[in-house]
């Protein structure tokens, strides 16, 4: 039961970190660093989970996991009960739940980019102004990039017209920087856990917190080019008038303008020290289940 308690309290520690660090401010200060501390923290609190059902189902076998695994299906589960093997398989479920969930929604959600750059191929045209993005003929304000191999960055003719050139390239480098950082990969696992657990509220608290956070990581990507000026007031526009982007796709329109814009207007960034503390403690926390679950 070793296995099992070292688990189920990594657990507890990973359940009770979600609401601190989807409210802590210090995380704006290093959107990169915070987003890959959020994804340790999804990997440790999965892995814990079902390395937690294994453990327990196959407790009587007094053994550590990869060795009770193995003599589980040698054996046809020989000296275990049937709440033991209820619980193996339920742990067995869950993981394969999470696997499939996270191909069945790749898969739709490729199916939704390749449906949409065939109308863009349609209706889109390229940038008059020599900016990599191509133009929809639109009215409303919109604008948004089609993640994959070879992204594009989509602008409305409404947006074009909203903005000045410094602003759209502003939008064109946030746009750019989710596509080169493949953002949508990020977004994935934690899409497919709020499908999973619709009704789980610390669930909703980690989506929305990396989902600011990939949006703050852009809006650091576009700034680097001296566009902060720019980029404030384009998303101030955007927030008032803007329209959501199609599906499957990833838009600058967002509910936190007012967090990013406070981000954008304090662009100090969180000492280094602190960011390798950060991610040691990650690597710390999803060691404990990788280590019982392997060796």
């Amino acid at each position: 039961m070793s296995a099992a308690l070292h688990l189920l309290i990594t657990l507890v520690i990973c359940t009770f970190a979600v609401r601190p660090l989807a409210t802590a401010r210090w995380v704006w200060r290093a959107p990169r660093t915070g987003i890959l501390l959020w994804q340790l923290l999804a990997l440790t609190w999965v892995l814990c989970l079902v390395g937690s059902l294994f453990a327990i189902g196959l407790s009587p076998y007094g053994t550590d996991i990869p060795s009770a695994c193995a003599r589980l299906f040698t054996t046809a589960a020989e000296g275990l009960s049937p709440v033991h093997i209820s619980v193996v398989a339920l742990g067995l479920a869950l993981l394969v739940a999470v696997l499939v969930a996270l191909v069945m929604s790749w898969v739709a959600v490729s199916r939704l980019r390749h449906r949409h750059r065939s109308v863009l191929a349609l209706v889109a045209r390229r940038d008059p102004a020599g900016r990599e993005a191509l133009v929809v003929d639109h009215p409303l304000a919109v604008a948004y990039c089609v993640p994959g191999l070879r992204g594009n960055v989509v602008l409305s003719s409404g947006a074009l017209d909203m903005l000045t050139d410094e602003q759209v390239a502003a939008v064109v480098a946030h746009e750019r920087t989710h596509l080169r950082e493949r953002h949508d990969l990020v977004l994935l696992p934690f899409t497919v856990l709020r499908r999973l657990m619709p009704r789980i509220r610390l669930v909703a608290l980690a989506v929305a917190a990396v989902g600011l956070l990939v949006e703050m990581r852009a809006d650091e990507g576009a700034c680097r080019g001296e566009h902060a000026g720019a980029l404030s007031t384009a998303l101030r526009r955007f927030s008032v008038l803007a329209v959501s982007p199609p599906p499957g796709t990833l838009g600058v329109a967002d509910a936190a303008i007012s967090a990013r814009l406070d981000r954008i207007r304090d662009a100090r960034p969180l000492p280094r020290v602190f960011c390798w503390l950060v991610l040691v403690t990650g690597l710390v926390l999803v060691s404990t289940p990788v280590s019982f679950l392997i060796w």
